[in-house]
């Protein structure tokens, strides 16, 4: 669970600082750099399994292309940044799995990991330069610390002392010492033997330290990094949600929504003795929650299954209707389609970290919005009870610029992003920042941070100017808002424009 990032010189995030809780919607226009937010999220999680260079080219451009190297630092004019910070504290779980399947234990779970990065110049004409490791930490966050750290409303004694737990006295686990070539970064030894730090020389390193660590000689660092991997950024294709799966597909859900009729089928057959086939009771039960689910977003959804075909060795998902017609999911709209992907994550507790959405509204009529918002909190972590498997420790982060979506979310977990421009002074170059903005009276203005202006926030609420435009060949059109039998009853239509 990500509860702190702060980023500078990464895309237009300048010396951001950002707290988050279980939920958090963050809105603003189109190109204000909200989603820059998202890449900066992913980019860290990239890096703890590829390179350097593999991980900033998973990064999107502007124009939603992989990025280059350069694309990924501040820009002021045709002058880049050199270097880029991050700093994250976070929840990890008490237990992980390396890659060889060895099992760690953290000896503590709250940790804050920082990591700077530079751009390197390579030699050669058609070089697109590559990323240095200039300081890399990873260090625990006290249990007594922790009230000062986590300011969102829990409850201390069921939710907070089941996320954190276990001590540590040395405060390292990952170090960099010394400057220019000769800095090394340092990598202490909590596992078993508990021997001396390792030692690596940083000016060459093709990847951060953290995402070489296994659970014999770092466990923490492990634990550490399994959490990160499991940030993701969930863009659900309508393709993918439609395909049916062969009987040896992977029984989680993509970052895309595919492999959602595998996932069903296991979650419908956890806790039996069944290889094949779920029981009845165990399958029903599963089914029921999940068309109860979609019935909050369609009225007229009877039954959902997954049949399986033994002859094509496939997965199909359907949906029936209260008339009884059984429809495949390629017939099934697009919002259906996504709600069901996110109703699904939401009853699988093995899915847990940091999930970030883009634009859940898309595809759900305005009516059923509070039920998409629902279902997105309901994901998150609930900070009143224990955290275990029926409380998993899962963080949902989205962006919109939906006011239908803004007007429903829970102010306290509202930011806004809003684009800013560094005054212009003479021989200096100006340039656009995002910063971002919590509503007055909430945990996260009372910690500090920048508070939105109520004029901003009514123009995210109230978009449509009252000022009639004129149209085709001088004539002023009449917009439905404007018409005298409905524009008493539409909310703040009487603001001065």
């Amino acid at each position: 669970m990500l509860t702190r990032l702060k980023v500078s010189g990464f895309k237009n995030l300048m010396d951001v600082d950002v707290r988050f809780g279980p939920f958090t919607c963050i809105a603003g226009p189109n190109g204000s750099g909200k989603s820059n937010l998202f890449d900066a999220i992913h980019f860290l999680s990239a890096l703890t399994d590829h390179t350097l260079i593999d991980a900033a080219l998973l990064i999107r451009n502007e124009e939603g292309r992989a990025a280059d190297i350069r694309s990924l630092f501040h820009r002021a004019g045709n002058q880049y940044d050199d270097r880029m910070s991050f700093e994250a504290e976070m929840i990890v779980p008490l237990e992980a799995q390396d890659d060889r399947g060895q099992q760690a234990t953290a000896s503590i779970t709250f940790l804050k990991y920082s990591l700077d990065l530079a751009y390197k110049e390579d030699e050669g004409p058609l070089s697109l330069g590559s990323l240095e490791v200039v300081r890399e930490e990873l260090k625990h966050i006290a249990k007594g610390e922790a009230h000062k750290h986590l300011l969102f409303p829990h409850h201390v004694s069921r939710w907070r002392k089941t996320a954190i737990q276990g001590r540590r006295t040395a405060p390292y686990f990952i170090s960099t010492e010394g400057e220019g070539p000769s800095r090394e970064i340092k990598m202490s030894q909590d596992g078993g033997s508990r021997g001396r730090p390792i030692t690596i020389p940083a000016a060459r390193l093709p990847r951060t330290v953290l995402s070489t660590t296994n659970a014999a000689e770092s466990p923490t660092a492990l634990v550490a990094r399994t959490e990160m991997q499991s940030w993701r950024l969930l863009q659900l294709e309508p393709s993918a949600l439609r395909q049916p799966d062969d009987f040896r597909a992977l029984p989680h859900l993509g970052s895309d929504g595919s492999h959602l009729p595998a996932t069903m089928f296991r979650l419908a057959r956890m806790g039996t003795t069944y290889d094949r086939y779920p029981d009845d009771e165990t399958a029903s039960r599963f089914y029921s929650q999940v068309a109860n689910r979609l019935a909050e977003l369609i009225d007229d959804v009877h039954d959902v299954w997954i049949e399986r075909d033994e002859k094509r060795e496939l997965l199909t998902l359907y949906i029936k209707g209260r008339e009884g017609t059984p429809h495949p999911a390629r017939a099934l709209s697009d919002g259906t389609l996504r709600f069901l992907a996110l109703a699904v994550f939401d009853l699988d507790s093995e899915e847990q970290g940091l999930l970030c959405l883009e634009e859940p509204e898309n595809g759900v009529h305005p009516e059923r919005i509070p039920a998409m918002i629902r279902l997105l909190e309901d994901i998150a972590t609930d900070t009143e009870e224990p955290v275990g498997p029926d409380n998993p420790l899962r963080q949902v982060i989205v962006n919109t610029h939906s006011p239908s979506v803004i007007q429903q979310v829970p102010d306290a977990s509202l930011l806004v992003a809003e684009q800013r421009a560094t005054p212009a002074l003479e021989d200096e170059q100006t340039f656009k920042y995002v910063r971002f903005s919590s509503l007055p009276d909430t945990w996260r203005a009372r910690a500090g941070g920048p508070v939105v202006s109520k004029g901003q926030l009514l123009a995210y609420l109230n978009p449509a100017l009252k000022k009639i435009d004129t149209g085709q060949n001088g004539r002023k059109s009449r917009r439905v808002m404007d018409r005298p039998d409905l524009e008493p009853l539409l909310p703040f239509t009487g603001l001065p424009q």
